[in-house]
C-alpha cells in the first residue's frame, strides 16, 4: 500500500481502511446437538411425548415478545412470501416512506429452511428420541436505525435452538461516529467521497476494532428475544458469537475523477494478465514457497472473474470461500474512489496469537484462528495485510509509457564494465522465458538468486556437477545482461537480486503484451 500511495501521492486525497459489511451469528451451543436439547427438556421437566406441544408454545411466546416493541410503536410488520426478495431494499423503502430516522423500522417475516429438532419414534429400541432435522420455520427480520451502528438488521429463528444473525455496516457506523465528532464528510452510497480530516476518520474506524462484541451483540439479542432468560430459567445458556462474514475495505480517494477513470482499466488488465494463482494465494495469506510451486496438499481452487457493474468494472479473486476484489465507485465531478476489499468467510489456515480456548489466563501462542468474535481483531489484521499486498502489486502497473517507449532502450546494445552487451528482446523465446522468470510474484519481496532462476529456466535437474556449473555460468551471464540494462540490482553482500522500478515496468508491460489476445489488441487499436 505504501508503494501505491507513493506512486500516486499527488492524485490521492486520502485513504480509509476499515469494516464494510459484518455478519455475526449467535449460537446456543449447548442446544446445537441432540443431547443438548434432551438435557434442556430434562431440566425443564418436559416429557418427550409433550415435546411438540411445549416447543410450539415457546415459539409462539417468542414471536409475541419479539414483535411487542415494534407493534407498540405502530411500525410495519410484513410477511414476505419468498426468501429471494431483497429484504433490505424493502426495509429501506419503508423507512423512506414513513420518514423513520431512528429506532425500529419494521419487521419482515419469512418462512425459510432451518435446522431444528423433532421427535423420532425408534421402533427397534421402542422409545422416543430427540433428533436434529432440516425443517422450515418462520424467521423474524428486525430492521432498525441503531443510534450507534446506523441502519442494520437482525434475524432470529423462531424455533429451537433460536440461532441469531446480525448484520451491520462499518461505513454506516463511521458516519454516526463522524457526526458525533463534528467531522464533516460527503457520503456517496456506502463510501465517503470526501472527509474533512481523513486521519481523524481513520482513528474513529480504529475504535471499531476495539469493541467488546459479546456484550454489544448480547444487547441486540435481548431485543430480538426479550424472554430468553424466562425460557432458559432452568437450563441456563447464552449465545456464542462468531463472525460469519467480514468485509474489510481500503478506500483510496482520488482528487480527480478523470485520473481514476484512466487508471482503472490498466489496473484491471494488469490484474487479469499478471496475477497468477500463487500471487492470489499470497494476497490472501497463504504461504507459497519462493519457487511458486503450489503444495500438492492444496486441494482448493483459485478463480478470477470480472463483472461489469453500473458504476464500472469489478475484478474479484476467490480462494476457499475468501476473496479479494477491486472496483471503482463514488464518481463525482471532482473525485472518485478506488476500493480494494478483502472478504473472509473461511478462517482455516490463518493463525491468531492467543491463549488456549477455555484458559483465558494461559500462555499465548500462535494457534488456529477461530470464527468467534474473540479473534475478530486478528482477522482485521489479516484482511488489512491482504489489501496492502494487493495495492502494492497494482503499483507496478504502468499507465502512461507506451510499450515501444519502454523497450526502445532495452532492445539496443549497451555496455557493462567497458564491454559491449547485446540488447534484450522480450518477445523471443529465450529472453521471454527470462522475463517470465524474474517477473514472478514470489520474487517481489525476497528477490531471486542464480539457483532460483535455474529452477525456472531449465525443465530438468542438472545431470551431473559439470552440467550444474555450466547452468550456473549461463544464468550468471543473463544476470549480468539484466544488470547492464538496469532491470535488476544486486543486494549488497548477498547473491540475491531485485527488479528495479524501471525493470518492473519493462517486465510487467512485456508480459502483459505477450498474454494479450488478438481480439483484445484489435479492440484497443479500434
Amino acid at each position: 500500500m505504501k508503494q501505491f500511495i507513493a506512486k500516486y501521492a499527488e492524485q490521492i486525497n486520502g485513504t480509509l481502511s476499515g469494516f464494510d459489511r459484518l455478519v455475526f451469528r449467535g449460537t446456543l451451543r449447548a442446544l446445537s446437538y441432540d443431547q443438548g436439547m434432551k438435557d434442556y427438556l430434562s431440566n425443564t421437566h418436559v416429557l418427550l411425548k409433550d415435546f411438540k406441544e411445549h416447543v410450539y408454545a415457546v415459539s409462539e411466546r417468542l414471536k409475541t415478545a419479539s414483535l411487542a416493541a415494534i407493534t407498540a410503536l405502530g411500525r410495519t410488520v410484513k410477511y414476505v412470501a419468498s426468501s429471494a426478495v431483497n429484504k433490505e431494499a424493502l426495509a429501506r423503502a419503508i423507512a423512506d416512506k414513513e420518514k423513520i430516522t431512528e429506532g425500529p423500522v419494521c419487521v419482515l417475516t419469512c418462512v425459510e429452511p432451518c435446522r431444528s429438532f423433532d421427535i423420532y419414534r425408534n421402533r427397534e429400541a421402542k422409545r422416543l428420541e430427540v433428533v436434529a432435522r432440516p425443517r422450515k420455520c418462520l424467521f423474524l427480520y428486525h430492521y432498525s436505525i441503531h443510534p450507534e451502528f446506523g441502519f442494520m438488521n437482525a434475524r432470529i429463528q423462531t424455533w429451537f435452538p433460536f440461532p441469531i444473525q446480525i448484520c451491520l455496516n462499518g461505513r454506516e457506523w463511521l458516519s454516526r461516529q463522524m457526526e458525533a465528532a463534528g467531522l464533516e464528510y460527503l457520503r456517496a452510497g456506502n463510501c465517503f467521497a470526501w472527509i474533512a480530516d481523513f486521519e481523524r476518520a481513520q482513528a474513529l474506524m480504529e475504535e471499531q476494532r476495539a469493541v467488546h462484541w459479546a456484550d454489544v451483540l448480547d444487547c441486540i439479542a435481548h431485543e430480538l428475544n426479550p424472554i430468553h432468560l424466562e425460557i432458559f430459567r432452568a437450563y441456563k445458556v447464552r449465545y456464542y458469537w462468531s463472525t460469519y462474514q467480514s468485509e474489510w475495505a481500503t478506500d483510496i480517494v482520488f482528487n480527480d475523477a478523470s485520473v481514476l477513470k484512466r487508471l482503472f482499466p490498466h489496473f484491471v488488465h494488469h490484474a487479469m494478465t499478471t496475477f497468477s494463482s500463487p500471487e492470489v494465494m499470497r494476497f490472501l495469506g497463504r504461504k507459497i514457497p519462493l519457487t511458486g510451486i503450489i503444495p500438492a496438499r492444496f486441494q482448493g481452487e483459485v478463480v478470477t472473474d470480472i463483472k461489469q457493474r453500473q458504476e464500472g468494472v469489478r475484478i474479484k479473486h476467490r480462494l476457499d470461500g475468501n476473496a479479494i476484489k477491486a472496483y471503482d465507485k463514488a464518481y463525482t465531478q471532482t473525485v472518485a474512489l478506488l476500493r480494494v476489499e478483502a472478504t473472509v468467510n473461511n478462517v482455516k489456515g490463518f493463525k491468531a496469537y492467543r491463549p488456549k480456548e477455555g484458559e483465558p489466563d494461559g500462555p499465548c501462542q500462535w494457534r488456529a484462528m477461530r470464527r468467534g468474535v474473540a479473534d475478530l481483531y486478528r482477522r482485521t489484521e489479516v484482511s488489512q495485510h491482504a489489501n496492502e499486498r494487493y495495492l502494492d502489486a497494482l503499483a507496478s502497473t504502468d499507465d502512461t509509457t507506451t510499450l515501444e517507449e519502454l523497450l526502445v532502450t532495452v532492445e539496443q546494445h549497451t555496455t557493462w564494465n567497458g564491454k559491449r552487451v547485446r540488447g534484450l528482446h522480450p518477445f523471443t523465446r529465450e529472453d521471454g522465458a527470462l522475463f517470465q522468470a524474474i517477473g514472478r510474484g514470489e520474487f517481489t519481496l525476497n528477490g531471486f538468486r542464480n539457483k532460483d532462476l535455474q529452477a525456472r529456466l531449465f525443465d530438468t535437474p542438472a545431470a551431473n556437477p559439470q552440467d550444474a556449473r555450466r547452468r550456473s555460468a549461463q544464468v550468471s551471464r543473463k544476470l549480468r545482461l539484466l544488470r547492464a540494462h538496469g532491470l535488476i540490482k544486486k543486494v549488497s553482500n548477498e547473491h540475491r537480486y531485485y527488479l528495479t522500478q524501471h525493470g518492473r515496468k519493462v517486465v510487467t508491460a512485456s508480459l502483459a503484451a505477450r498474454q494479450a489476445s488478438v481480439n483484445l489488441l484489435t479492440a484497443k487499436a479500434a
